[in-house]
């Protein structure tokens, strides 16, 4: 017990900065899927492939058929997907960040089946799966 008073200052940092490390582990930002279970659906033919990176990302390298909508406008043009309400939509970005809040931001507007790819374009170009110019 004398320990414990005598540290009280080190044992809550340590409580802290453990619940700061669990955190974003904790929140929940949408669902993610995996590079194979995005090529799954994507291969099931009722899927729209959104990508939520800038017109110049999207110009390197994108998937094919993807529809470009940055994060920044996916608000004020979120009415040209409306068309895509009924099927799966993936959303992609470079490592998963954008995507995931893009996600969010879809789910709130009813739309239902709604996924980021974990990893992003990244984890795509690292399982050596084709992207277009």
């Amino acid at each position: 017990m004398k320990f414990i008073i005598d540290n009280i200052g080190l044992l809550g940092l340590t409580l802290v900065s453990g619940c700061a490390l669990i955190w974003p582990t904790l929140q929940r930002r949408g669902e993610k899927v995996s590079t194979l279970q995005a090529t799954q659906l994507i291969n099931r033919g009722k899927t729209a492939i959104l990508d939520v990176r800038d017109a110049t990302e999207f110009a390197i390298a994108h998937l094919k058929d993807a529809i470009n909508i940055p994060l920044s406008d996916l608000s004020q043009r979120m009415s040209e997907l409306e068309k895509y309400k009924s099927k799966t939509i993936v959303v992609i970005c470079q490592s998963g960040v954008r995507s995931a809040k893009a996600t969010t931001q879809l789910k709130k507007a009813g739309f239902n089946e709604v996924y980021s790819l974990d990893g992003g374009l990244e984890s795509w170009h690292s399982q050596g799966l084709p992207t277009t110019k």
